[in-house]
């Protein structure tokens, strides 16, 4: 018998790993194997938070280097700078959080053995809120706790900081936790399953939004923020597109009803290095606004589908174009983002398909009052199995305030008219169970609104727009009347223009399926007259 295979550890695993997934998916088996009895709900903020506590212990590490080194530079001594290093403002200033030293991850690192990793831990969260208000109320305090296996804890701080997260010039360590914080909240939501969709949107969705609006700058909200994917991925479009000194070109304020999702979303913004209004506390946007007096210039949101059980008051200035129902709140969500949308505010909104079509309970009123306001600038009809967590068929509506050519921006005069774009058929499987739009998706789609709208990127690009069956129609009002207001976008894109082939090739292609078939007869009868011989040999 050969000789058994050792499993490697995953102290062993971790250290072969070569890359940022590898490392992640280390670190996600091992954290797993915490679960035990902590609550679904809580074990999320477990991780997560630990994850948290690494990002801003490494941030401040990094700033500690970087200010060691300029003093040196100035002839400081050795001695003064101890005291410069210990400057809460040297790092504050630089927009990086206050670590003290028990709360630092090298402290907690070389002391968990001795004094216990769990007690440590909540400490170490208790001091980091205490120093940075920001951090109010954030941070989980779970972690020395009759129900978490302290062994396992402690094998997981071991993982966490022997991890290679180290930077690049173009990446730096952070943004390699950022990723790692992302990737977590994803798994999360996939083991989540329904409840997942609560706080996380799919990246391609969020993704294509954000290529579509391009929030290159000015006040960006999301009214149901979940753990701030929108934000994250406005900030990433902005670095990517500008350069990472842009990032602060964009104000973002958010709102969320979970106080527990409301506490990942702050984590997320700070890890991110993004400064983010997303009020003291958590709370429900139509009963208590938290941001009553904001005019955005960019509105991005996935707000939970179809809720019959929501916040509503008939009387509210909100409903502008008609009272919502009581059993659904899709059109309270759609009317609350117009009334956030400044002078030129633009708009871009996850909802269910029903909001395209629906009828019932003077729903279809009121997108008529919004249609005939000319607020709705495009729609586009999305592929299925985009979110794992609901089955519910989605679409985006892109809302505008003004789709005139804007003066100086010279954009194409869209007033009157909707852009209808059918992308049911994109995108790619990345598993059995979950689709998401490739890059090439993604450009296409935001491409097609670019051309049609005239913005300076698809001048830059040479992009001018054109119908193309099947896929995207731009509709005057008259049209979408006549349709009588349905803004489902297969009803005006229709089928997709069959490619016309040469007679010689339709002739050559014909041959081959008759030479085919010919051999299939042929292969029958001989499979016939096999059988039948078979047949005559058995003993009746």
């Amino acid at each position: 018998m050969p000789p058994r295979t050792k499993k490697p550890t995953e102290q062993e695993e971790l250290f072969s790993a070569s890359t940022p997934k590898e490392i992640q998916a280390i670190l996600w088996k091992a954290a797993d194997k915490l679960r035990g009895s902590i609550d679904a709900a809580q074990y999320k903020e477990f991780v997560l938070g630990l994850i948290f506590l690494k990002y801003v212990s490494d941030a401040f590490e990094e700033r500690r280097k970087e200010l060691s080194k300029e003093l040196a530079e100035d002839g400081i001594s050795e001695d003064q700078i101890g005291d410069f290093l210990e400057d809460r403002d040297e790092y504050t200033g630089a927009h990086v959080f206050w670590v003290p030293e028990t709360a630092r991850w090298s402290w907690i690192a070389a002391n968990a053995k001795s004094q216990g990793v769990g007690k440590l831990l909540d400490e170490a969260m208790d001091a980091v809120m205490r120093e940075n208000a920001a951090l109010t109320g954030v941070l989980p305090k779970i972690f020395n706790r009759d129900n978490v296996d302290q062994k396992r804890l402690a094998e997981l701080v071991d993982l966490i900081s022997n991890a290679r997260f180290g930077g690049t010039a173009d990446k730096p360590a952070q943004d390699v936790l950022g990723e790692v914080y992302e990737y977590f909240l994803g798994n999360f939501a996939r083991a989540e399953g329904k409840r997942g969709g609560e706080f996380y949107t799919p990246q391609s969705v969020v993704r294509l939004i954000v290529e579509i609006l391009e929030p290159y700058h000015g006040r960006v909200y999301d009214p149901a923020c979940g753990s701030g994917g929108m934000f994250v991925q406005a900030a990433k479009f902005i670095e990517a597109h500008r350069g990472r000194g842009h990032k602060a070109d964009i104000s973002v304020y958010g709102q969320e009803l979970n106080e527990r999702t409301w506490r990942l979303a702050k984590m997320n913004l700070a890890i991110h290095g993004i400064d983010g209004n997303l009020a003291a506390r958590w709370g429900d946007t139509f009963a208590d606004d938290k941001h009553p007096d904001l005019r955005a210039d960019f509105v991005m949101a996935n707000p939970p589908f179809n809720i019959k059980d929501w916040a509503r008051d008939e009387s509210d200035g909100r409903w502008k174009y008609g009272v919502p129902p009581r059993n659904n709140a899709n059109y309270a969500w759609l009317q609350h983002m117009v009334s956030k949308l400044g002078e030129r505010g633009t708009a871009g909104i996850v909802l269910a398909n029903g909001s395209m079509s629906s009828q019932s309970s003077g729903e279809g009123e009121i997108r008529q009052a919004m249609v005939e306001a000319d607020l709705v600038a495009c729609m586009v009809a999305l592929p299925a199995q985009l979110f794992r967590t609901t089955q519910i068929p989605a679409c985006l509506w892109f809302l505008a305030k003004d789709k005139s050519p804007q003066g100086a921006r010279a954009l194409a005069d869209r007033r009157g008219e909707i852009l209808f774009i059918d992308a049911r058929e994109m995108g790619e499987m990345v598993d059995r169970t979950e689709r998401a739009f490739t890059k090439a998706d993604l450009a296409k789609i935001a491409g097609v609104y670019h051309a049609w709208r005239g913005t300076e990127s698809a001048k830059a690009e040479g992009l001018t727009y054109k119908d193309v069956p099947g896929f995207c129609f731009s509709a005057d009002l008259e049209t979408v009347r006549e349709h009588g207001y349905v803004l489902t976008p297969g009803r005006y894109v229709g089928a997709v223009e069959a490619e016309a082939e040469d007679a010689e090739a339709v002739a050559a292609r014909i041959a081959s399926l008759t030479e085919e078939l010919f051999g299939l007869f042929e292969k029958s009868e001989k499979l016939e007259k096999t059988v039948r011989e078979q047949l005559g040999r058995l003993d009746v």
